[in-house]
């Protein structure tokens, strides 16, 4: 592996953080890396008869990372069956088919390229009333 781990405990601010943090020479080596991981994560539950949860975000930074997982589908039968995943945000309001809505930029780069059954996926919903809202977030 061709990285460096940083220390965080240099400073007085960090020095009770115990993050391990990975340094990478350049973003497309840091996204295979980061790729390998969740598969990693998503193997290990896999034998485990486990759901796998995870996080996504959307945005430039995890474009590289999306890329290398379809590519670990199709090449490496990365199975993502077990997989339940959790978006941040979204925009409000929003329909899910806009070109501007995450549920749109997720199903184009990750979601429509992969076998995650459609109830795992969860993105917060643009179209909710304004007052219904809070309730939804419970």
């Amino acid at each position: 592996m061709n990285y460096r781990m940083a220390r965080l405990n240099l400073l007085e601010e960090t020095r009770f953080e115990k993050l391990p943090v990975s340094v990478f020479d350049n973003p497309a080596t840091a996204s295979v890396n980061v790729a390998r991981r969740i598969a990693g994560i998503i193997r290990d539950k896999q034998e485990k008869q486990e759901k796998a949860v995870i996080g996504l975000a959307t945005g430039a930074t995890p474009v590289a990372v999306y890329a290398e997982l379809v590519r670990m589908h199709r090449e490496e039968n990365l199975s993502f069956y077990n997989v339940v995943s959790f978006n941040l945000d979204e925009y409000y309001p929003m329909q899910p088919d806009a070109a501007q809505s995450y549920v749109t930029f997720m199903k184009e780069n990750l979601f429509n390229h992969i076998d995650i059954p459609a109830e795992n996926i969860h993105i917060p919903d643009g179209t909710l009333p304004l007052e219904e809202i809070p309730a939804f977030c419970l």
